[in-house]
């Protein structure tokens, strides 16, 4: 196959063509490690009318738990929403055998945030985007087993 049969896609190949190479992925991953127990993960908080002003979505495989997304509405924000959902979201884990938490965030975003909540900053990927930074974040989980 030549490069110039290369296609490059509009927004919603993209979407369907990051979907398919996530199961793709997924399927290697399981094979290669022998664990096959991923499931996606996912929160939400909606107001009155139904609208959400606050969701998560990650997964968990292999006794992790990633977090893919977390979002607050701007009018929502420090009510306690954000805790509230990523609590939640640790409690699934666990009862999911999951012993740790991982997630990234920009340092614009809410790095003190996941601090206050135990999480601990292992890296920062500089320049991503220019001028700020990417933060991973970790958090190990206390089961009822105490793993």
């Amino acid at each position: 196959m030549q490069s110039d049969a290369v296609a490059l896609l509009d927004e919603a190949q993209c979407q369907e063509l990051e979907a398919f190479l996530a199961d793709r992925i997924y399927e290697f991953n399981s094979e290669a490690t022998g664990y096959f127990d991923g499931k996606l993960l996912g929160a939400s908080i909606r107001n009155e009318a139904g609208e959400v002003v606050a969701g998560l979505s990650g997964h968990t495989w292999g006794g992790c738990c990633e977090i893919s997304y977390l979002w607050v509405s701007a009018h929502h924000r420090g009510q306690g929403l954000g805790r509230a959902i990523l609590r939640a979201a640790e409690a699934q884990a666990v009862r999911r055998a999951c012993s740790q938490m991982v997630l990234t965030t920009h340092s614009f975003q809410a790095p003190e945030f996941y601090e206050r909540l135990g999480y601990e900053r292992k890296y920062a990927i500089e320049g991503r985007p220019k001028g700020h930074s990417n933060i991973v974040f970790v958090k190990l989980l206390q089961g009822e087993n105490g793993a």
